[in-house]
């Protein structure tokens, strides 16, 4: 189904159906109003012809003419009939001379001679039944009893006039909201049109232009959300391409090095042997440093797969921080730098052991090899009752405040020249910060240039995948 269609038929059930609910409860209304505007008509007319009846002393004497005319003019006018009864149950006036000289001990009679009188409307025949008490001229006792049954057919045939003006207002009212439907249906899809061929457009040029929609609320906020998308698109656009070309150099770098060593040896004659074994151990730490560059790469691909992959069990946190800083302490003395472990209490957490063994020993290892000589690196371990918490902390160079934000992303070096001798290959942090994502945790980074720098590591206790 459309939209366009949805909204032709919701609008024409809201604009049709509380009209007819609408016509319906007044129809039923008036009708029941004539009803009973009929009823007090009769009943007043009907109190005055018995008053009459009572003076007169018809009841028992029904011959006079008077009262008999005003009788059968009261039945003429009200399409009925009228029966008068006396004490003795008998029927001394019949209007349709079909009951006169009968007994009469129904219900209402009853009722009448013991002082009640009473009206009951038959909506299925169509009649009205009156029952009047006929009282002694004194008032003292009921003489006799005036039925008269009225017909309602002047309120129906009223009812049915109403219903047929009714029903013709209703086709003109359903004819107007079928076209007002038509008309604001398709006003109300035309935004959503408009949006459907940007998104068409946008297709022959991808991520290059953004969609622009003013029409309602609803579809404004459609295109917002497909330009936040779009952006977003072209950030990792930009950064796919730039990581590309970083690792296009990366990786060249040392294959162009090896080239110029190896170039330079093939072009000398009778190198000295000295010369020889320092150009293939140059040759070496390049083919290492090319070899590192691969190894994270792969590492960082295997990272960006689904998190499924990682092998979760449950790890002694304070064991793993230990044997990681042990694999670490000969490079920190190489620069005389201190390692200190704080460790606040027992910690065992679901985790994949081998993913944040190598999270930690970059951490770690970024904070002896960008530190000062004769420096510390302090790492602790803290837990509530959700987290654990690693912070590794150093007194060493710092980062600058403008190069923070960018740590985290692939290749990214505060100083070039410095990262490349102390073998980084730019990948250590966003390899860790992947590790800690995909284990649902988070990573934040306080630094101050020349003072030191502190990453904290937030991972829950238990792993939810």
């Amino acid at each position: 189904m459309s939209l366009r269609l949805l909204w032709f038929l919701l609008l024409l059930f809201v604009g049709c159906v509380p009209v007819l609910v609408v016509n319906r409860i007044v129809l039923a209304a008036a009708s029941a109003n004539e009803i009973q505007s009929r009823i007090n008509r009769i009943q007043n007319q009907w109190l005055i012809v018995a008053n009459q009846v009572s003076r007169s002393g018809y009841v028992d004497n029904p011959q006079n003419e008077a009262i008999d005319a005003e009788l059968v003019q009261m039945a003429n006018l009200q399409d009925g009939r009228v029966i008068v009864v006396n004490r003795s149950f008998r029927t001394v006036r019949d209007t349709y001379e079909i009951d006169t000289g009968k007994y009469n001990i129904s219900e209402s009679v009853l009722q009448c001679f013991s002082g009640k009188a009473s009206v009951n409307y038959y909506k299925e025949s169509g009649y009205i039944d009156f029952a009047q008490p006929i009282y002694s001229s004194d008032n003292q006792q009921v003489v006799g009893v005036m039925l008269l049954s009225a017909s309602t057919a002047s309120a129906e045939e009223l009812k049915e006039k109403l219903a047929d003006r009714m029903l013709l207002l209703e086709i003109i009212e359903f004819v107007f909201m079928l076209i007002a439907a038509a008309v604001l249906s398709g006003r109300m899809v035309r935004p959503f049109k408009r949006i459907a061929d940007s998104l068409t457009k946008a297709t022959e040029n991808p991520l290059e232009e953004d969609i622009r929609d003013s029409g309602f609320v609803e579809t404004r906020a459609v295109s917002d959300a497909y330009n936040k998308t779009l952006k977003r698109l072209r950030q990792l656009d930009d950064s796919r391409q730039q990581f590309v070309s970083n690792v296009s150099h990366e990786l060249k770098t040392p294959i162009t090095s090896i080239r110029v060593l190896a170039d330079s040896l093939m072009g000398q004659e009778d190198v000295p042997v000295e010369l020889y074994r320092e150009f293939m151990s140059d040759i070496s730490e390049e083919i290492d440093r090319e070899s590192q560059i691969i190894d994270d790469l792969l590492t960082l691909v295997r990272l960006d797969k689904s998190q499924a992959e990682l092998n979760v069990t449950q790890i002694n946190i304070n064991e793993l921080l230990e044997a990681a800083l042990k694999r670490l302490r000969p490079i920190a003395q190489q620069k005389n730098v201190e390692l200190i472990l704080e460790s606040f209490r027992p910690v065992v957490a679901e985790v994949d052991k081998t993913k944040l063994s190598l999270a930690v020993s970059n951490l770690v290892e970024n904070a002896v090899k960008y530190n000062n000589r004769d420096g510390w690196v302090k790492v602790s371990l803290n837990a509530d009752h959700k987290f654990f918490y690693i912070k590794v902390a150093d007194n060493g160079i710092g980062i600058p405040e403008d190069a923070q934000e960018h740590v985290f992303e692939r290749f990214y070096r505060v100083d070039k020249a410095r990262s490349r001798e102390a073998g980084g290959t730019g990948l250590g942090l966003a390899i860790t910060r992947s590790v800690v994502y995909s284990h649902h945790g988070a990573i934040k980074l306080y630094s101050r240039e020349n003072e030191g720098t502190t990453f904290t590591v937030r991972i829950p206790l238990i792993y939810i995948a």
